[in-house]
């Protein structure tokens, strides 16, 4: 088996609506309760970083299942979007909505059309984000592939 260890270091300086910090290598910024949320709103917060790990795990897990698969697309993006519920002021990340678009070559065959909406599913099903939050959090894909 190999481990694959991440570190995060993090300050807090005070209260509730303070800015801290995070340092975890590559990813280095300021952290705060988001303006959404009454707090100051300042460098990305929670509910931002787990959409993003979310979000880039099955971006990259797309991409790479594509590759294995020999489809090279034209393009290939994502949007995402985060639906945090505030009931009786209990906050609960509900569910995250992926929208994908997969552009292929004008030469892409109906087999590479069926094989690319089938790897659109497999990567949320695969990402270890999504398989860390799968039962908590929702996960919802909107594919598009022209």
């Amino acid at each position: 088996m190999t481990a694959h260890i991440f570190n995060l270091s993090a300050t807090w300086p005070g209260g509730r609506n303070t800015v801290g910090t995070i340092d975890a290598g590559q990813l280095k910024t300021e952290i705060s309760i988001p303006k959404e949320m009454d707090g100051p709103g300042i460098g990305t917060n929670p509910d931002e970083m787990l959409l993003g790990a979310a979000a880039t795990c099955y971006l990259i897990s797309l991409a790479a299942m594509l590759e294995r698969a020999k489809i090279i697309p034209a393009q290939l993006s994502l949007k995402s979007q985060g639906i945090v519920d505030v009931t009786n002021g209990v906050f609960t990340y509900e569910k995250i909505i992926h929208q994908p678009e997969i552009e292929l070559s004008k030469e892409a065959t109906e087999r590479e059309f069926a094989m690319a909406e089938k790897l659109a599913q497999k990567a949320e099903k695969t990402c270890m984000i999504s398989k860390a939050i799968r039962g908590n959090v929702e996960i919802e894909l909107q594919t598009t592939i022209y």
